[in-house]
């Protein structure tokens, strides 16, 4: 694509404003839609793609796939296709503002852990949405992770790019690697997993690997092994133990027990890390402060000890039903005290009888309940 396409009608109703992105995959047009009254963000891939059959086929099933996703940390897939005149794919996704959280610690440095942890169980919530319908991100990074504010919210992170990895030959960061052929290596040294690396077949806790070592560099600002060129990372990724997070930057005194809570999501086998995103997200609730609870949207359950449900009776008991219940206890523990009133007075008003047996018995019941 070239600057001509700015001002001009795509698809009979997108009008292109202006490019906001561009890489080695294809370019990122902001465009409006006047039918709908908003603005969009268009990705449209190199026209070198639109001639693999088999990326034309992959493209459509996993932008089904994507576009099945309604979490709100996750961005959303309006549209998607092949464009008529050249071929090209095309996706059409909600148009967001914000920064990156590459670009965050750059301008910010390294992050308080409980707010990098506020922003990671958002994060991990988004990709246990897609594992449940068997989308892997494949190249999750924090270029990908792009920090919002909606509805007034600030902070609220939104993941980009989800499956596209499969198809992605997108410039990385300098000296990042990029084959997409079958069997091959693909992805962001940096940030990619020990089997990613070495070419296996991914599942979900690859995308795991990779939350944890954007969370490290969070709150560190750096990665977890020792400064190389991007190309090393990948023996690191392989063989390497990443650097406990605690002693990254000691001087930060970051909790111990990020050591613990990390050192699992980076476990160099898979078998090792946590299940599912939701494992590592209901781990990292452990470094807000207490109380705090990210609400149901997020689908994180309360940090305290799960509460037993309410008695079936209780729950069920229709508007006075609860009054009528207690009214027959109430009638037998007046019963019981008008008996024992009577006995005490008997007692006191009757004469002194001699003991023939050592001691009396006399039997005080209560009245039959209702």
């Amino acid at each position: 694509m070239t600057e001509g396409i700015i001002g001009k009608e795509i698809l009979g109703q997108f009008r292109i404003i202006e490019r906001i992105g561009k890489g080695g995959m294809g370019e990122v047009y902001k465009a409006e839609q006047p039918a709908m009254d908003r603005v969009v963000a268009i990705k449209i891939l190199h026209q070198k793609l639109a001639g693999r059959q088999d990326l034309v086929s992959r493209f459509r099933r996993e932008a089904r796939a994507m576009s099945r996703l309604t979490h709100p940390n996750t961005v959303r897939v309006l549209l998607y296709g092949q464009l008529e005149d050249t071929g090209q794919l095309y996706i059409a996704m909600e148009y967001l503002e914000g920064v990156d959280l590459a670009r965050n610690t750059q301008l910010s440095g390294p992050m308080d852990p409980a707010r990098a942890s506020r922003i990671m169980i958002q994060v991990l919530s988004a990709l246990q949405e897609a594992h449940e319908v068997g989308v892997i991100h494949r190249d999750l990074k924090p270029e990908n992770i792009l920090l919002t504010t909606q509805g007034g919210i600030a902070d609220t992170p939104k993941v980009l790019d989800f499956g596209l990895a499969k198809i992605n030959d997108e410039k990385m960061r300098p000296g990042s690697l990029v084959l997409t052929r079958e069997g091959m290596v693909f992805g962001t040294p940096e940030f990619m997993s020990p089997e990613q690396a070495r070419g296996e077949t991914l599942d979900a806790r690859s995308d795991i690997y990779s939350a944890g070592i954007i969370f490290y560099e969070m709150v560190t600002g750096q990665l977890p092994f020792p400064r190389c060129k991007s190309m090393e990372y990948i023996a690191h990724q392989i063989k390497t133990p990443p650097i406990p997070i605690t002693e990254r930057r000691p001087e930060l005194h970051l909790p111990p027990e990020l050591d613990l809570i990390i050192g699992r999501a980076l476990e160099k086998d898979r078998n090792n890390r946590y299940a599912t995103a939701m494992e590592f997200a209901q781990a990292l609730q452990a470094l807000l402060p207490p109380g705090e609870q990210l609400g149901a949207m997020y689908s994180m359950p309360p940090a305290a000890a799960k509460q037993s449900p309410p008695p079936p009776a209780a729950a069920a008991a229709p508007a006075g039903a609860k009054d009528r219940q207690g009214k027959p206890l109430v009638i037998a523990l007046i019963a019981i005290i008008v008996a024992l009133l009577g006995l005490v007075g008997y007692l006191l008003m009757a004469p002194d009888q001699p003991s023939t047996d050592g001691g009396a018995v006399v039997p005080v019941s209560a009245p039959d309940q209702p």
